[in-house]
C-alpha cells in the first residue's frame, strides 16, 4: 500500500478498527477515512453506496460487525445474523463495483465446528456442525469468507479473509451483558474489589461512565447494589459463567492490527491457497497458538486487579465450544507472529481501563 492511498477503515472506532487506524497512522499512512455508526448504517446498502461513490476508497478493512459475547450472541440471534450478512455484503459488493485495490474481511475462528480437531486447521470449515449459541454470527462470517473467495475466483478481486481468535484491548466493550468473555469478567472482578473494600467513589465511577441496564453512579447505593448482585457481584464473591474448564486463545487488539496490516502490505490471494482445481480454505486464521481455560484466567485477571473475595463458577450456565485453539502455522509461513502474551496483555487492559 502507498503511503498516500486512501484507506477506508470500516469500524474505526471499535476494539479492533480503532487499533487497525492508530497502527496505520504510526506507519506514516495519511489518508484515512472512517465514519461512526451514527454518521453511516452499514446495514444500509443506499448508504454504503453513496459513500463509496463519493470517497472512491483504494483499500479497505472490513472491521466492522456486530459482536459480542455467548449471552449476546445466543439471545439476539436474528441481529447477529442479520446486521453482520447486510454489513458485509454491503462493503464487499461496493468494494468490487469500485476496482478497489485489496479488502481485508475480518471474520472469526467461531466459523469452525464445535467439535473442530485442535489445533483448528483452516481446512476444518464446514466438515461438522458449529457450536449451538453463536451458530448464526458463525453463518455470518462464513458467509463474508466465501464472498470474498467467490468474488475473487469469479472477477479476480484480491480480497483476503482472515479470522481472528477472541480478541481484547484498548476501547474494548466492558458491558457486562454484550461484552466477550475477558473484558466482562475483568469488570465483574474489578467491581468486586470495590464493593468488597467499600469504594464507592470508584463504583459510581465506572457505573456513570458504563451504566448497567440504566443504572449509573447517580442512583442509591440499594440500587446499585442490587444491579451488582444480578450480575454476581456481592461484597464477598464474584460469580462467572460455566465450569471454568473450556480452553481459550486471547489476542491483544494492536498484535491483530499488526498482522491485518502486515497481510494487506505483503500477502495476496494468490499466496492463500494451493492451486488445484477446487479453490477453497483460502481464509488464514490469526492468533497466538497459545490457550488458557476460563478459570485460569479468571485467576490471573484476579491477581493483576488485586481482588481478594472468592471467585465463584456457576455451573448451570453455558460453557460454550469447550475448546477453541486455532492452528496459526499458514500465519507463520507468510511472515507474521504474535508480540503480547496474556500475561502482559491482561495488565495492559487493566492499567487503561482503570485509567481511561
Amino acid at each position: 500500500m502507498n503511503k498516500n492511498a486512501k484507506i477506508y477503515v470500516a469500524g474505526h472506532t471499535g476494539l479492533v478498527g480503532s487499533a487497525i487506524w492508530k497502527r496505520l497512522i504510526s506507519k506514516g499512512y495519511t489518508q484515512l477515512i472512517g465514519k461512526s455508526i451514527e454518521e453511516l448504517d452499514l446495514r444500509n446498502a443506499v448508504q454504503v453506496k453513496d459513500y463509496f461513490d463519493k470517497e472512491c476508497p483504494e483499500y479497505v478493512f472490513l472491521a466492522a460487525a456486530k459482536v459480542g459475547g455467548i449471552m449476546a450472541n445466543n439471545t439476539y440471534r436474528a441481529d447477529f445474523i442479520y446486521d453482520n450478512i447486510q454489513i458485509q455484503q454491503n462493503i464487499i459488493y461496493e468494494s468490487f463495483r469500485h476496482n478497489i485495490k485489496k479488502l481485508l474481511f475480518l471474520g472469526s475462528t467461531c466459523i469452525y465446528p464445535r467439535d473442530a480437531q485442535q489445533p483448528i486447521a483452516e481446512t476444518e470449515l464446514l466438515t461438522a456442525p458449529l457450536e449451538y449459541t453463536n451458530e448464526p454470527y458463525a453463518i455470518a462470517k462464513i458467509a463474508g469468507l466465501k464472498m470474498c473467495e467467490s468474488f475473487n475466483i469469479q472477477y479476480g478481486t484480491n480480497f483476503i479473509a482472515v479470522m481472528p481468535t477472541n480478541l481484547y484491548g484498548y476501547n474494548d466493550n466492558f458491558d457486562l451483558e454484550k461484552s466477550h468473555v475477558l473484558p466482562a469478567m475483568m469488570r465483574k472482578i474489578y467491581l468486586g474489589k470495590c464493593l468488597l473494600k467499600n469504594d464507592w467513589k470508584n463504583i459510581c465511577k465506572d457505573l456513570t461512565m458504563r451504566p448497567i441496564e440504566n443504572i449509573s453512579g447517580t442512583h442509591s447505593q440499594q440500587k446499585i447494589i442490587k444491579i451488582l448482585n444480578k450480575y454476581g457481584i456481592t461484597d464477598s464473591a464474584v460469580t462467572l459463567w460455566g465450569t471454568g474448564t473450556p480452553m481459550r486463545e486471547f489476542m491483544w487488539s494492536e498484535d491483530m492490527a499488526d498482522a491485518s496490516i502486515f497481510i494487506m502490505e505483503n500477502v495476496n490471494f494468490s499466496d492463500t491457497y494451493q492451486h488445484s482445481k477446487e479453490i477453497r480454505n483460502c481464509h488464514i486464521n490469526i492468533g497466538t497458538g497459545k490457550e488458557i481455560s476460563i478459570r485460569d484466567l479468571a485467576y490471573l485477571i484476579a491477581q493483576t486487579v488485586d481482588y481478594k473475595g472468592v471467585i465463584y463458577f456457576d455451573t448451570t450456565r453455558p460453557d460454550g465450544t469447550k475448546r477453541k485453539l486455532t492452528d496459526v502455522s499458514k500465519l507463520h509461513a507468510l511472515g507474521w507472529q504474535h508480540k503480547i502474551d496474556i500475561q502482559q496483555g491482561v495488565k495492559k487492559l487493566y492499567q487503561w481501563y482503570t485509567k481511561e
